[in-house]
This record gives C-alpha cells, sequence and structure tokens, in this order.
C-alpha cells in the first residue's frame, strides 16, 4: 500500500530537488529555481536558505534584470564538500579526494603486494584513513569501485576472485570502521557512472562501459540509471565462454572472455611466445619474460611489432563478438571503451567497432558507436564518487 510521505520526507526531497537544479544550471537564481521545479517561491527560498547556511550553496552575483530588481543568482559551492573515491580493480588500491564537480583534490596508492582476504581488507581501512586525514573540509561519504560479483543494493562483495572476498558485507564494515555513508558497485558498474557524470555520457540516457584490464566487465546505464540485473550481475561478460574448451580461467570455467581479450592474457601469451623465440620487437624493450608488461606491449605496438599488433587485434574481435551480442540485445547506440587495454588504441577499438558492426541487425548497427573512455585510470574513482553523489546528494 502507497503511503503518503511525511513533512520532513517532502522537505528533504525539495531540498535536493532545488540543490539538483542549481548544480545543473551552474548559475541560477531562485525564481528561475521556482519556474524549472514548479515549487513555490517561498518552499525555494527555504530550501536555499537551508543549502546556503550547510555551506552547499552560495550567492555568487546579480543576474539581467527583466524589469524590476535584478535577481540574485545562485551556484554550488563545488568545494565545499569532498567525496572518497576508491578503486580497489588493479594491483595497486587507489584512492582520491573528489569534490562534487568531479575534481580530484588529493590522491594516495597502496600497493598490496598479492594480498587477499582479511589483508586486503586491511589496506582499503588504511587508504581511506590517508584520505580522510589529508581533508581538509567535510567528508560526504565513501564510494568503493571494487571487481568482482557485487550485491550493490546491500553493499556486499558475492564472489571477488583476485581479492579472496566471499559475503563479504563491505559497505556495513565500512561504515562502522569510518562512520560515513559508504556504498558499493562493481568496478565497471562505477566506470559507467563515471562516464555518465563526468565523461562522454553527459548527455545520453543509455549507455554501456566495457572496462578491460586484468579483467573485463561491462557497466550498463539505462535511462541515466545504473542496471544491476536481477542478481546484481548485469555486465558479467569476462566469465562468458567465448572459446570452447580454450584455456583455463580463474572462474573454473575454459574459454571465457578474460582468457582471451583481458591484459593478463596478453602478457602471458606474449611471454610464452618469448620463450618460444618469437616475439621480436619485445626483446629490444625487456631483458627477459618476467619484465614484459602491458607497457612493453603498448610500447611493442607502437613501434610497428606485427606480432603485437595480431596478438591486440584478436583480443579486440573478441571482445566486440560479446560487445555486439549485448548491443544487439540492448539496442545502445554508444559503447565507450576503459580500463588498460584501451591504451592500445585503434589497434584495439577498430576490430571491436568491426564485429560490433558486422554482428547486429545491419539497420542498427550503422548508429553503434564505440569510443574509447577520457577519462583514463581514474574512472572508476570518479565513478565510485558519482555513485555517491546519486545516492547522498541525487546530484549524478
Amino acid at each position: 500500500m502507497l503511503q503518503k510521505a511525511t513533512k520532513s520526507q517532502s522537505k528533504d526531497h525539495n531540498k535536493g530537488l532545488v540543490l539538483r537544479t542549481i548544480y545543473q544550471a551552474g548559475s541560477i537564481s531562485r525564481a528561475d529555481v521556482a519556474r524549472a521545479t514548479t515549487l513555490t517561491r517561498p518552499t525555494v527560498s527555504t530550501a536555499v536558505s537551508e543549502l546556503i547556511q550547510e555551506g552547499l550553496v552560495a550567492e555568487t552575483g546579480i543576474g539581467q534584470s527583466l524589469g524590476g530588481r535584478p535577481p540574485i543568482l545562485l551556484r554550488v559551492e563545488d568545494n565545499s564538500r569532498y567525496i572518497v573515491g576508491v578503486d580497489l580493480a588493479e594491483s595497486e588500491f587507489r584512492g582520491a579526494l573528489v569534490d562534487l564537480r568531479g575534481q580530484i583534490r588529493h590522491r594516495v596508492g597502496l600497493a598490496i603486494d598479492e594480498q587477499d582476504g582479511e589483508a586486503a581488507l586491511g589496506v582499503v581501512h588504511r587508504l581511506i584513513d590517508e584520505l580522510r586525514a589529508a581533508a581538509d573540509r567535510p567528508i560526504l561519504g565513501i564510494g568503493i569501485g571494487t571487481p568482482g560479483l557485487m550485491d550493490a543494493r546491500r553493499g556486499v562483495v558475492r564472489h571477488a576472485v583476485n581479492l579472496n572476498w566471499r559475503d563479504l558485507p563491505l559497505g556495513d564494515l565500512l561504515e562502522a570502521r569510518h562512520g560515513l555513508p559508504a556504498y558499493i558497485a562493481n568496478d565497471s558498474q562505477v566506470a559507467a557512472l563515471a562516464e555518465i557524470a563526468f565523461g562522454r555520457g553527459k548527455d545520453l540516457n543509455n549507455l554501456i562501459v566495457v572496462k578491460v584490464g586484468r579483467g573485463i566487465g561491462a557497466g550498463i546505464v539505462i535511462d541515466r540509471r545504473p542496471f544491476y540485473g536481477d542478481d546484481s550481475g548485469a555486465g558479467e561478460i569476462g566469465h562468458v565462454v567465448a572459446q570452447p574448451g580454450g584455456l583455463p580461467c580463474r572462474c573454473g570455467n575454459r574459454g571465457c572472455l578474460e582468457t582471451i581479450a583481458s591484459t593478463r592474457a596478453l602478457v602471458q601469451r606474449a611471454q610464452a611466445l618469448w620463450t618460444e623465440g618469437g616475439v621480436s620487437g619485445l626483446r629490444h624493450l625487456a631483458s627477459s619474460p618476467e619484465e614484459i608488461n602491458t607497457q612493453r606491449l603498448v610500447q611493442a605496438l607502437q613501434a610497428g611489432d606485427p606480432i603485437v599488433a595480431a596478438m591486440v587485434a584478436e583480443a579486440g574481435r573478441a571482445l566486440g563478438r560479446a560487445v555486439g551480442h549485448l548491443v544487439g540485445g540492448l539496442n545502445f547506440r554508444h559503447v565507450v571503451i576503459a580500463g588498460s587495454m584501451s591504451r592500445f588504441g585503434e589497434a584495439f577499438l577498430q576490430p571491436i567497432q568491426e564485429q560490433v558492426s558486422s554482428g547486429v541487425f545491419p539497420t542498427l548497427a550503422k548508429d553503434i558507436r564505440v569510443e574509447a573512455s577520457q577519462l583514463g585510470q581514474d574512472i572508476v574513482i570518479l565513478g565510485a564518487a558519482a555513485l555517491l553523489l546519486s545516492q547522498e546528494l541525487m546530484l549524478a
């Protein structure tokens, strides 16, 4: 049965609506806020007064008069609050203090040195402690992007293979330890939020962001809201079997997409070829197979190494087939590729685009665009901040 909102709930809703309207406008008068929201002018004035008192909004100048007294303009104080955004998806846990516009104000990175389980959780706590100690203004809360299968609604990591976490109530643990609101989602899902809030998706309603690094996952945004699926596993394409009977995967299956198109797969393939006497271009960049990493492969590709180029193209084709199924089923026009594999540029993007275009209904294929993210290695941190902003202030 529907229940009537309490007076307090209505007031909070109105204040959030006013704040979001000012945030989106950049600079706006009280009268224009009232017109945009259909709230009464007294309701807007009360909400604005509270927001100014809280330091979230400031009067920024005088607007143009349309007859009568010129209006006072309002803007959001972007630097009035910080968000702790954290990326747990790579070999180094990275975090930052992020302002309300997605500007990074302070960074911290901590190596995990193959630690997992409780030890990895301890590194997360230390990372957040260091960021909180560096903050010189109030912290709104904590946003986390983590690898693995998540229950984003409850903040529970159901299974993160790399970190050896199973059914870890990370959200509750962080809130109890740090006394701040905490929101957790899969790293690919928050990467999609970053693109919607701060990147290529600012003007889009629907978007797929495929994050390709050591692992592979897709973040899906529908009507500017993250789509998690029935079990919060939407977008887990990295463990879809792409090559039946192929190489064993960490998840227990064989031939998963991650065994073909991830940076881990590329590095392992290059190391094996090195041992067999191949990959001649890499021998000028690394003195042993152990020195081969993603950066070395990027350098070899840029130097024109045909074997590395062929491996990158093969990875792109495999990913493109998987993305094609995803795009075809959802009828999305826009796909953004993020993560460390995007550093291979057009050599990786072009085969993805070709496979997507050739694997989708031709009438729809002509409108599909595959592009690289412009947010770089900060995409998960920014997405974690956007997750917090959307939940606490309804801004992202």
